[in-house]
């Protein structure tokens, strides 16, 4: 996707005088925004698009403003919430041929979203190039390699933190996606990798979306390397397979700030035990360690008081993340010995 540059249209505020340095959004001294302009003409062909029911239209132009305002701004919290608003109600208006039905088996609508990102990830390559135009990320990256050199063999060890990458890459696709501010990918050694937001997120869903983003990315780039050892037969992708399926199961704890935390956030109790159940089968099938810690925190949110107002899309994919990556993750200690 084509980025353009934001130039500031004037060197000093048009209100105060403030010198304001290359690329300013806002005046420092009095908060007035340097694109005003643009963003009246924005926001007017914006809501005359919405007027004459032109959704995807309003949609890209509301999306537009997104890159004249300061990320920590109200009006970009604002904008980025109407934005989430038009994304469901184009979706909603879909004819049934084109969108996934309402009546299919959810386990159905699950599996058919997440091969869709494996797919997507082929397509995605220069945006995944992109986070590594970062130094924060490429730097923070090199150092956690070396960490994990300390433990593996360095092939390995760039294949796990590439995998990583791609996780959390994730995220940030799916922030973008729904217009919401964000850092770049930043590593840290011995603790992992994480994406900083720039603005709060209030709803369970968007949050819980969010979350999980990463996990399917991750699953896809598991995914990845099985069908590269599926082609050449080399053991260093099948231990790449199954290392990134297990951090990726262990990221769907539900606890702190573990992206299976924030999934869980929109599932009501009676989902929250179906996700229970779902651990516990897996676990019978895979006899996998790790999901006995992630069931056991699991229940601990099933019984909590406070519960998410449910959501079968959240739902459909953590269950079929679940037992997606339990199958990768499976004969983890019998090929690490």
């Amino acid at each position: 996707m084509a980025t353009s540059q934001i130039t500031t249209l004037s060197d000093r505020c048009v209100r105060c005088s403030t010198e304001l340095a290359p690329h300013t959004l806002a005046c420092p001294a009095c908060a007035t925004l340097v694109h005003s302009d643009k963003l009246n003409e924005l926001a007017s062909a914006a809501e005359s698009a919405q007027t004459t029911g032109d959704r995807v239209r309003a949609k890209e132009l509301w999306e537009s403003t997104l890159r004249f305002l300061p990320p920590d701004s109200e009006q970009h919290a604002t904008i980025g919430a109407r934005v989430i608003e038009l994304t469901n109600e184009i979706d909603s208006a879909l004819p049934a041929s084109a969108r996934p039905s309402q009546h299919a088996p959810w386990w159905r609508r699950g599996i058919a979203g997440i091969v869709a990102v494996f797919f997507l990830l082929l397509g995605k390559l220069k945006f995944l190039l992109l986070g590594l135009t970062k130094a924060s990320t490429l730097f923070s990256m090199f150092a956690y390699i070396g960490w994990y050199w300390t433990m593996y063999r360095w092939p390995l060890a760039v294949g796990l933190v590439l995998a990583i990458y791609i996780h959390e890459m994730g995220h940030v696709w799916m922030l973008r996606r729904l217009g919401i501010a964000s850092g770049a990918p930043l590593f840290v050694p011995g603790l992992g990798a994480f994406v900083m937001l720039k603005q709060h997120v209030d709803d369970p869903a968007t949050d819980a979306r969010i979350g999980l983003a990463g996990p399917v990315w991750g699953l896809g780039a598991a995914l990845a390397a099985l069908a590269v050892y599926a082609y050449s037969h080399a053991m260093l992708w099948l231990a790449i397979a199954q290392l990134t399926a297990f951090l990726n199961l262990f990221n769907l704890t539900p606890f702190w700030q573990l992206d299976g935390s924030r999934g869980m956030h929109a599932l009501s109790r009676a989902e929250r035990w179906a996700v229970v159940v779902t651990l516990g089968i897996a676990w019978y099938l895979t006899q996998n360690t790790i999901l006995l810690i992630v069931g056991a925190v699991a229940v601990w949110r099933a019984v909590q008081r406070e519960v998410g107002p449910g959501n079968q899309r959240v739902l459909a994919t953590f269950v079929v993340l679940i037992a997606a990556l339990s199958w990768l993750a499976k004969d983890l200690p019998h090929h690490a010995r």
